[in-house]
């Protein structure tokens, strides 16, 4: 799920080795279908997203997956549908999978509390003052919730979204 102006290689690093693996996967927008990504400050390229969060429901996927970026994660963090997402997902025990800026949707959702995890240092006080604990290391698995710190840790991000799949047929999950 991403709103727009996310970090590039946060939204095709995981997409591309879940596809690998064999997972279908369904990018939702909580904006515009027409998406344009971003290289930090500088501009990426541009990718159209499958559905719009109005049209869809949370109940219809296995895991929920959240790139960063800065622009993307403040304006997702106030959506209060995403919001809602987030919180159907932890509540169900499904996968949820947010990388750098991403957990700032989890502080908005107040859903940081008593949790542990990573996430760009930036952001940091932002999830102690909601009551979780951060800390710093690549990725962090809390019960259904895994975080990562940045585009650095993007491998052991995917593995982590991959074991928490388990035993399920790739070709039976469904991840937005």
């Amino acid at each position: 799920m991403v709103y727009n102006y996310f970090e590039q290689v946060e939204y095709e690093e995981p997409i591309k080795f879940l596809k690998d693996a064999g997972v279908e996967v369904i990018v939702i927008s909580a904006s515009q279908k027409d998406l344009q990504s971003l290289h930090h400050a500088r501009t990426g390229d541009k990718f159209r997203a499958d559905l719009l969060l109005n049209q869809t429901s949370s109940e219809d996927y296995d895991a929920l997956v959240l790139p960063g970026g800065v622009i993307n994660a403040d304006s997702l963090r106030s959506n209060e549908t995403a919001q809602r997402w987030l919180l159907d997902f932890l509540d169900s025990g499904r996968p949820i999978a947010a990388i750098c800026h991403a957990p700032w949707l989890l502080v908005s959702a107040d859903a940081v509390e008593g949790k542990r995890l990573t996430s760009y240092y930036t952001i940091k006080d932002d999830i102690i003052n909601s009551g979780g604990e951060w800390v710093n290391l690549p990725v962090v698995v809390d019960d259904n919730l895994i975080t990562c710190r940045h585009l650095d840790d993007i491998p052991k991000f995917n593995e982590a979204i991959i074991n928490m799949l388990g035993n399920k047929s790739p070709d039976s999950i469904k991840i937005s």
